[in-house]
């Protein structure tokens, strides 16, 4: 007969083999929960979405005052360049470490970096202009007056 001693060995031994066979089957697991994220779905391919025609002018500005605060917040935010030119027109000729601190008190993190680059583009499109180390706002962004004649400077001089 066997004494208590050898039963609780037999049980010791038969638990470490089946805590060995559950090791294995953990790792095989883990290794098919891997092989599938690896596999990537396919997405569909969105459906073509209809265009609208735009609206009149004046109804769509009606429109927008009479939405609701949740949707204003989820309107995209101004670009650098027109926040930069806000700044421009507000305070006047200021250095870009200035602009940019301007920029980030009105809640908005931007880099000197960043700042520099977008006075660069403006720069070019003469919507700014450097002097003396200070960046002033350039021309106004308002539409050119029509030539009395209703005809272009471009097409008169091809008629010529």
């Amino acid at each position: 007969m066997q004494t208590s001693l050898e039963r609780i060995h037999e049980k010791i031994a038969d638990l470490e083999t089946k805590i060995s066979h559950l090791r294995i089957a953990e790792r095989e697991l883990l290794a098919l929960d891997k092989v599938a994220a690896r596999q990537t779905k396919v997405a569909p391919s969105p459906a073509p979405k209809a265009k609208q025609k735009p609206g009149p002018k004046h109804a769509s500005r009606k429109l927008q005052t009479s939405k609701p605060l949740a949707s204003k917040a989820a309107e995209p935010r101004q670009s650098l360049a027109a926040a930069i030119s806000e700044v421009l027109d507000q305070h006047g000729a200021l250095s870009a470490a200035e602009l940019s601190e301007r920029i980030n008190a009105a809640g908005r993190e931007v880099n000197n970096r960043a700042v520099s680059f977008a006075l660069q583009g403006l720069k070019k499109r003469g919507l700014a202009k450097t002097k003396d180390g200070k960046w002033s706002a350039g021309k106004t962004r308002g539409r050119r007056a029509a030539s009395p004649s209703g005809v272009s400077l471009v097409q008169s001089e091809a008629a010529e």
